[in-house]
């Protein structure tokens, strides 16, 4: 059984369903002993999980995921070992934020123009602070049936249906698809620099999400100084993991380990599933917590 998952997000990430105490019960319950809440672009729950965590007896890591780009690409990098107070990291998401407050009625006008029917009051009512996801607008679109036969890939029983929602929003919403609507993420050399000044290391999250398998993206990432990457990830297949862990073992990286969790929006995603078991999972961990102590 896999007691770490370095990766998981509250009601501070916009797609997230659960508030950090929650979280945190959630994850002893779930027998998990190593944990991080790693919200998009926010520290907040950082203090709420780290009490709650102490209370419960886990081990809590402080983390952030940032948005960022390399070469055009959006990417998600991982910071662990982060002071929550650090103001860039706080400028960060203001800014971050104030971006997605502003292109939510875009984006749901260009999922309508594809022929959907979205209920746009339904869709902020579901928003954190005003933040319109791809996500929110799914989980509305598949309230209205009007729309069943447009989604009838991510109804019970369609080949989308594991995650509806976060389907909905990579096959629509995310960059390259025909409802995106780009927001100016910092690039990949400002994220790294800040995790840097915030006392933390870099890792890459998810590649099988971003980069897949193309070897001269990956290399121009680990250009920078990224210490890790997370190489066991819900979202990858054994062969996947297998090409991760062989370029992150290559290269000398630190190799992390996480879920993604984020309640309703990825329903199929649970804690402490990590795509397959970590055999030596305590020498992983163990690099981890020495790479953490190091930039401290």
């Amino acid at each position: 059984m896999n007691t770490i998952d370095l990766h998981m997000h509250s009601i501070y990430s916009d797609d997230g369903e659960y508030t950090p105490t929650e979280l945190m019960k959630m994850c002893k319950d779930a027998g998990l002993q190593i944990v991080a809440i790693a919200d998009h672009n926010s520290t907040k729950a950082i203090p709420e999980a780290r009490n709650a965590a102490e209370k419960l007896k886990l081990t809590y890591i402080p983390a952030i995921e940032l948005d960022c780009t390399i070469h055009g690409v959006d990417l998600h990098v991982l910071g662990y070992g982060i002071d929550e107070n650090n103001q860039a990291l706080l400028d960060n998401a203001e800014y971050v934020k104030k971006q997605a407050q502003n292109v939510g009625k875009e984006q749901i006008e260009k999922v309508k123009a594809l022929g959907f029917y979205i209920d746009e009051d339904a869709c902020y009512a579901l928003s954190h602070e005003g933040v319109i996801t791809g996500e929110i607008i799914a989980e509305v679109a598949l309230q209205d049936e009007r729309n069943h036969p447009l989604m009838k890939e991510y109804l019970p029983g369609g080949s989308r249906s594991d995650n509806p929602f976060v389907n909905f929003y990579w096959d629509y919403c995310a960059q390259s698809k025909p409802a995106y609507v780009p927001i100016h993420y910092i690039s990949l050399k400002e994220a790294v620099d800040m995790i840097h000044a915030a006392g933390g290391i870099a890792v890459l999250a998810h590649p099988g999400n971003n980069t897949k398998e193309n070897l001269s993206l990956i290399d121009a990432i680990f250009a920078y100084d990224v210490k890790g990457m997370e190489v066991y990830s819900s979202y990858h297949s054994p062969e996947q993991i297998a090409f991760y862990k062989d370029y992150a073992e290559q290269h000398y990286l630190m190799i992390t380990m996480g879920s993604d969790f984020h309640g309703k929006h990825k329903p199929s995603i649970h804690m402490g599933d990590v795509g397959e078991e970590v055999e030596n999972a305590d020498e992983i961990l163990q690099k981890f917590l020495e790479a953490i102590k190091v930039n401290q």
